[in-house]
C-alpha cells in the first residue's frame, strides 16, 4: 500500500494537465515533485473535486457566481434606464440647439415643453419621496402631491408619450446602426432592412467574441503556466549544462598547464636569444659604419708606433732600473761622500 502513495510518471503527468493547469489556481509543480513527495498527488485530486480555477470552494463559488448574475441583472436595468434618460436629454438638447437656427411647429414645441415639464416633475418626486430605509423630512417642506399638481394635463402627456416612443425609437435606430458600423465599418454602406437584421444579431456576435475572447486568455493563461515550467525546466538544465562545462574546463587546464609552461618558456627563451642576437647585429652594424677600412689602417700605423714608443719607454725604464739598482747598492759610500762635500763646503764658506 506504501507504494501507492507516490503516483507513477504517467500519473503525475495527468494529474498536472487536470488538476494543477485547470482545475487548482496556477502552480509551479513538477512531475519529479509529484513522484518524490508523500501524498501530495492525492492531496492535489482532492483539492480540485472541492475548489476551482480561482481558488474558492464550489459552494462558495456558485454562491459569488450568483451574486454576480444579480449584479449584471441590476446594471442591465440601471444601463436601460440610464440609456433612456440619456436619449429624452439628448432630445431636449437637440430642441434648444435648432430654436436658435430654425423655425419649429406648435406641436414640435409643444411636445418638446411637455416632455421637459413631464421630466422636471418626474425628478422632483423622485428627490423629494422618502428613502425606505429611513424617514427623512421632505425636501423644502414640499409633498409629493404638491408636485403632482404640477404635472401637464393628461391628454398632453398622453399624446407626448405617443410621440416620445417614436422618437425614441428613432433615436435608438441611429445609436444601434452607429454601433454597427463601429463593430463593422463594412456595414455603412448596406440598407436600413440589412442593417437592422445585422443589429438584431449584434448581440449573439458581441457575445461569441467575448466568449472567443475569454477562451484566448484561458488558453494564454495555460500557455504561460507551460512557459514558465519550461523556463524553469530549460534553466536547471543549463545550470547543469554550465556545471559540466566548469568541470570540464578545470580538468582540462589543470592538465595542459604543465605543458602549457613549458611552451611559454621555451618561447621566452628563444626571444631573448633573438633579442641578443639583434643587439649583436646592431653593434656590428655600428661598429662596420664606424671603422671604415682606411679608419682601421690608419689605427694600425697609430698601434704599431705607440706599441713602439711604448718598448723604448720600457728600455728606457729598464736602464733607469738598473741605475737605480746600482745606487741602491752604493748608497752609503754616497751618503758619506755627500756628508764630506758638504763639511768641506761649509770650511770653505767660513774661511772666505
Amino acid at each position: 500500500m506504501a507504494s501507492r502513495d507516490f503516483c507513477s510518471p504517467g500519473e503525475g503527468m495527468e494529474i498536472l494537465q487536470h488538476a494543477c493547469s485547470k482545475q487548482l489556481p496556477p502552480c509551479n509543480l513538477r512531475e519529479e515533485d509529484l513522484l518524490q513527495r508523500l501524498y501530495l498527488s492525492k492531496l492535489l485530486l482532492s483539492l480540485s473535486q472541492h475548489a476551482d480555477g480561482s481558488g474558492l470552494s464550489l459552494t462558495l463559488a456558485k454562491e459569488q457566481a450568483q451574486a454576480w448574475k444579480e449584479v449584471r441583472l441590476h446594471k442591465t436595468t440601471w444601463l436601460r434606464s440610464e440609456i433612456l434618460q440619456r436619449v429624452i436629454q439628448k432630445l431636449l438638447v437637440d430642441y434648444y440647439v435648432k430654436t436658435q437656427n430654425t423655425n419649429l411647429t406648435s406641436d414640435n414645441k409643444t411636445f418638446h415643453e411637455t416632455l421637459e415639464q413631464w421630466l422636471l416633475v418626474t425628478e422632483l418626486t423622485w428627490l423629494v419621496s422618502p428613502s425606505q430605509e429611513r424617514e427623512m423630512p421632505p425636501l423644502l417642506g414640499l409633498e409629493k402631491v404638491d408636485l403632482l399638481e404640477l404635472m401637464p394635463p393628461s391628454e398632453d402627456c398622453a399624446w407626448m408619450r405617443a410621440w416620445l416612443k417614436l422618437e425614441m425609437e428613432e433615436e435608438l435606430k441611429k445609436k444601434c446602426f452607429t454601433l454597427l458600423c463601429y463593430h463593422d465599418p463594412n456595414s455603412d454602406a448596406d440598407s436600413e432592412t440589412l442593417k437592422a437584421a445585422k443589429v438584431w444579431k449584434l448581440a449573439e456576435v458581441l457575445v461569441d467574441e467575448k466568449q472567443q475572447g475569454q477562451d484566448a486568455k484561458s488558453q494564454q493563461k495555460e500557455q504561460m503556466v507551460l512557459l514558465e515550467k519550461k523556463s524553469a525546466t530549460y534553466s536547471q538544465v543549463l545550470l547543469c549544462c554550465l556545471a559540466l562545462l566548469q568541470r570540464l574546463l578545470q580538468g582540462h587546464r589543470l592538465k595542459t598547464q604543465s605543458e602549457l609552461d613549458c611552451i611559454d618558456a621555451q618561447y621566452l627563451e628563444i626571444k631573448c636569444s633573438a633579442m641578443i642576437l639583434k643587439l649583436r647585429m646592431e653593434e656590428i652594424k655600428i661598429l662596420s659604419d664606424t671603422y671604415t677600412a682606411e679608419k682601421v689602417e690608419v689605427h694600425c700605423l697609430i698601434r704599431d708606433r705607440l706599441e713602439g714608443a711604448i718598448r723604448l719607454q720600457e728600455q728606457d725604464m729598464e736602464k733607469s732600473r738598473q741605475v737605480l739598482n746600482t745606487y741602491e747598492v752604493l748608497r752609503e759610500e754616497l751618503d758619506r761622500l755627500v756628508k764630506e762635500h758638504t763639511q768641506l763646503k761649509q770650511v770653505t764658506e767660513n774661511k772666505c
